[in-house]
């Protein structure tokens, strides 16, 4: 094996209190969550004690002052056993970076110490029901009145849409066109006017709760306007890198895990009075898809560096995303087959693996989304 480089002592020690913290608080009741598609607010409070939630946010709101590679191995310690919920990545490693990067002094000190204690848990309000990927054109309106503005609208497929305290919500303010008349606001969900729909039923990832979100004369103080009036759409591109990377470190270290729970599974497993390691199209099919992750293993590894560094650019966010992405769903679908019937019994991780990794591939931008981007760069770049 490649060895990796890029993480510390102190971050070798982090992952071990992350480890301890999932074998004890979580996978024991995750069967539990799954069947009940919520996770209890003291699971967020237990991994606030501890320094789990938004491990990089500066030190002045009761950060660690960390970096991104503290959110890392949350990230990949979840993904070791097939954990999607609950969603400690949304909270630390995308709505935290839009409070301490666009937030005025006063909501980062409201709203960020809480969210380290899990006194709060977020959302983020994005995808509508006629708009997908197409973030420039959202109907979410919020006209301003005296102090405040009044949102009405409606939100679809939001994780922790059902046990979010706060809400960073994309809405138009203005009629300019296409993305210059997008803000953010910082909207309180025990406000009148907000209503949670119901659960959404889904195939996979079943302990996030997944809600429709309903605005209807939804008074927010102007003061809750995050970042500048008009200005959401490029705030939300300036993180939408980080997002990404986060869905590609989810990606390889679930495959990683898969890949390990299959080779324990095909060394045990007899058939033909041989085990299933034994036979050469086990091993050919293992040794493929164990190459292709440590490939992909390496450039989410440099992609992380970079990212430390403030080098990962969109494009190539957009890169790793894809490729990990598809990856994983292949290495989840051969890794099933070689289970065989008992793959699609949900007492093996690899069932849930297997459903679990389908939204990968739409989350955060779908694979369409990211061919548009890195298609566009491409021709950019040849004319220059």
């Amino acid at each position: 094996m490649i060895p990796r480089t890029i993480f510390s002592t102190e971050h070798d020690l982090y992952r071990q209190t992350a480890r301890r913290f999932i074998a004890d608080e979580i996978l024991p009741h995750y069967e539990q969550w799954e069947e009940e598609g919520i996770v209890p607010r003291h699971v967020w409070h237990a991994a606030g004690k501890i320094g789990l939630l938004c491990p990089s946010v500066p030190e002045e709101y009761d950060g660690a002052g960390g970096n991104f590679l503290h959110n890392t191995v949350v990230i990949e310690e979840m993904a070791r056993v097939g954990a999607t919920a609950p969603t400690f990545y949304l909270q630390s490693d995308i709505i935290a970076p839009y409070l301490v990067h666009f937030g005025t002094e006063e909501q980062k000190q409201r709203w960020l110490p809480p969210m380290l204690s899990g006194d709060v848990v977020t959302a983020v309000g994005m995808t509508e029901p006629s708009g997908g990927s197409d973030l420039q054109n959202l109907r979410t309106t919020a006209r301003r009145d005296g102090d405040d503005f009044v949102v009405n609208g409606q939100k679809v497929f939001i994780t922790n849409g059902h046990s979010a305290d706060l809400l960073v919500l994309a809405c138009r303010t203005n009629d300019a066109p296409g993305a210059k008349g997008v803000s953010l606001l910082l909207v309180e969900t025990d406000t009148g006017g907000f209503h949670r729909g119901r659960k959404l039923g889904k195939i996979g990832c079943k302990a996030q709760d997944t809600a429709e979100l309903f605005f209807s004369d939804l008074r927010v103080p102007a003061a809750n306007l995050l970042g500048e009036e008009g200005r959401g759409f490029y705030h939300l591109m300036t993180e939408l890198a980080q997002e990404r990377l986060v869905q590609a470190v989810r990606a390889v270290s679930s495959a990683e895990a898969a890949l390990g729970w299959t080779i324990e599974y095909c060394r045990d497993r007899s058939m033909f009075d041989r085990t299933l390691a034994d036979f050469q199209n086990t091993q050919f099919v293992l040794a493929q898809l164990h190459s292709d992750v440590l490939a992909q293993r390496v450039l989410v590894d440099r992609c992380i560096e970079l990212h430390v560094e403030g080098g990962l650019d969109a494009v190539d966010a957009a890169r790793v995303k894809m490729t990990t992405t598809q990856l994983q769903g292949r290495v989840m679908d051969e890794c099933l087959q070689l289970f065989g019937g008992w793959g699609y019994m949900t007492e093996y991780p690899i069932a849930r693996a297997y459903v679990d990794a389908r939204m990968t591939r739409i989350g955060g931008g779908s694979i369409e989304v990211m061919k548009h981007i890195i298609g566009r760069s491409l021709f950019r770049e040849a004319r220059s």
